[in-house]
């Protein structure tokens, strides 16, 4: 690896919630630098949550958070001209950062609605242990599962 790694840098919590993990998946949604509409979005989504469900939003994206994140996954690894899918535990950055990306991918692919509904659709689903983002998780989780004859190849 040449040069030293990239700096950490420190998100300030979003302006409704002041919450460091809001900030991120706005920070997630925001398409070319567009970021008040990607709060519109976001905070859109947290009030039709907020309306279906009549709890806090920010408990409700939490818990589906936590739901969509994998706890392992695989890697492909060549030993001796063979490519073998070895399963490893994810770190926890790495978990939040696949949640946000499954939600995300998860509300965009659904139709017919604008994005703030689509998102809290999923987010719902997703708190409920349903919809497209646990799928891809349980997918995930079951390859690692399947691949785990090849365990001793890590590290």
């Amino acid at each position: 690896m040449r040069g030293k790694p990239a700096p950490r840098r420190k998100i300030e919590g979003d302006p409704r919630y002041n919450d460091t993990d809001v900030a991120k998946f706005i920070n997630y949604i925001m398409i070319d630098g567009k970021k008040t509409i990607a709060q519109k979005v976001v905070y859109s989504a947290f009030d039709i949550i907020k309306d279906k469900t009549k709890q806090d939003p920010r408990h409700v994206f939490n818990k589906a958070l936590k739901n969509v994140a994998p706890l392992v996954e695989v890697r492909g690894k060549r030993v001796g001209g063979a490519n073998y899918q070895v399963p490893h535990q994810v770190r926890g950055e790495r978990r939040f950062v696949l949640a946000y990306r499954w939600i995300i991918k998860a509300a965009e692919a659904r139709s017919g609605k604008p994005m703030g509904e689509k998102l809290a659709d999923e987010l719902m689903a997703a708190f409920r242990g349903e919809g497209t983002a646990i799928k891809k998780r349980d997918d995930v989780h079951r390859m690692a599962e399947s691949n785990k004859a090849f365990a001793h190849f890590a590290r």
